[in-house]
């Protein structure tokens, strides 16, 4: 009898104040929740501490749970360009820790994220909260961040092939 292949997926939600992450694996065509949390960094700290914090933090639960794929959230520009630089820094670290474990990183926009799981491109917290109770109801999260996080995860677990596909098409 063959065992079927089981993929572990880290989703991470990447934000200065609160990273969320989830991590999620598919085994066959089912998806199962295994661990989400929030890696917190102190507001009263100077940036590169706040960055030193995100990139523990996730190295930690890299080392915890060994996923074998990353998938973040792509960032959004708001009106507030030093947020939006912030934001883009604690984006870096959201991919550079899975990177450094050798991992594939996907990247998706939250509308995408967002049509995956819920099916339309536009929605609130509470229907993505929703949602992944639904698709995973053993699931838990500690933020808004941690259950977006899962969202991700979930997004990537529908979407791997192509994703892979297209790092393959344009390493051509």
């Amino acid at each position: 009898m063959l065992q079927e292949r089981v993929i572990r997926i880290i989703g991470i939600d990447p934000g200065l104040r609160n990273t969320g992450w989830g991590v999620i694996e598919i085994v066959g065509n089912s998806l199962r929740f295994v661990a989400s949390g929030t890696v917190k960094s102190d507001a009263k700290t100077d940036l590169a501490t706040r960055l030193k914090t995100l990139h523990d933090g996730l190295t930690a639960v890299m080392a915890e749970y060994a996923p074998h794929e990353a998938a973040v959230e792509q960032t959004f520009v708001n009106k507030d360009a030093v947020a939006t630089l912030k934001l883009g820094q604690a984006r870096g670290i959201a991919m550079l820790v899975p990177a450094l474990a050798g991992l594939p990183v996907a990247e998706y926009a939250p509308n995408a994220v967002k049509k995956t799981v819920i099916g339309v491109g536009h929605g609130d917290k509470k229907q993505i909260h929703m949602m992944v109770k639904v698709l995973m109801p053993k699931a838990t999260f500690d933020s808004d961040d941690a259950a977006d996080a899962i969202a991700i995860a979930i997004c990537h677990g529908h979407h791997r092939q192509s994703a892979q596909s297209r790092a393959i098409l344009a390493g051509l």
